[in-house]
C-alpha cells in the first residue's frame, strides 16, 4: 500500500496550495474606483496599496476586452511631498485573458501610470519633497 500515503500527500498539498491561492487573491481590496486605494497608499507606512476593481467599471473593460479575469490595481508610492497627505504614487493595472481585437489571442495586458496626488483627491501645491 505504498500509494496511499503519496495519494494523502498529494491531496494535503492541493489544499495547502488551494488555501494559498485564496489568501492571495483575499489580499486584495474590491473598489468600483481607483480613489479609495490612492488614499489607503497615501496612508499606508509601506506606501503601497492592492485591489480588484469591481462595479461598472469593472464590467465594461471586460466586456470590451473580452475577459472575465479579475482586474488587479496596485499602487505604490515613489516620493512623498512635504505637504500632509500628497505624493507621487505609481498605479499599475493588470488583467489576464485581454484580447485586443477579435483576431488577436488573448493574454496579459498591463498599463501603467504616474500620478501627483493628495489625500483630498487634489493635486498638491508644491512639489517639494518631504525630509
Amino acid at each position: 500500500m505504498l500509494i496511499r500515503p503519496f495519494l494523502v500527500m498529494g491531496v494535503a498539498l492541493l489544499l495547502v496550495l488551494d488555501v494559498s491561492a485564496m489568501e492571495g487573491a483575499a489580499a486584495r481590496t474590491p473598489v468600483e474606483q481607483f480613489a479609495p486605494l490612492l488614499r489607503t497608499a497615501l496612508d499606508s507606512p509601506d506606501g503601497t496599496a492592492r485591489g480588484m476593481l469591481t462595479g461598472g467599471l469593472a464590467a465594461a473593460i471586460s466586456r470590451q476586452y473580452q475577459t472575465s479575469a479579475p482586474i488587479h490595481i496596485d499602487v505604490s508610492t515613489i516620493v512623498r511631498y512635504r505637504q500632509q497627505g500628497c505624493a507621487r504614487l505609481r498605479v499599475e493595472v493588470a488583467q489576464d485573458g485581454v484580447r485586443l481585437n477579435t483576431t488577436a489571442t488573448s493574454g496579459k495586458q498591463h498599463l501603467r501610470f504616474e500620478l501627483n496626488y493628495c489625500r483630498d483627491g487634489l493635486p498638491p501645491r508644491s512639489l517639494e519633497v518631504a525630509r
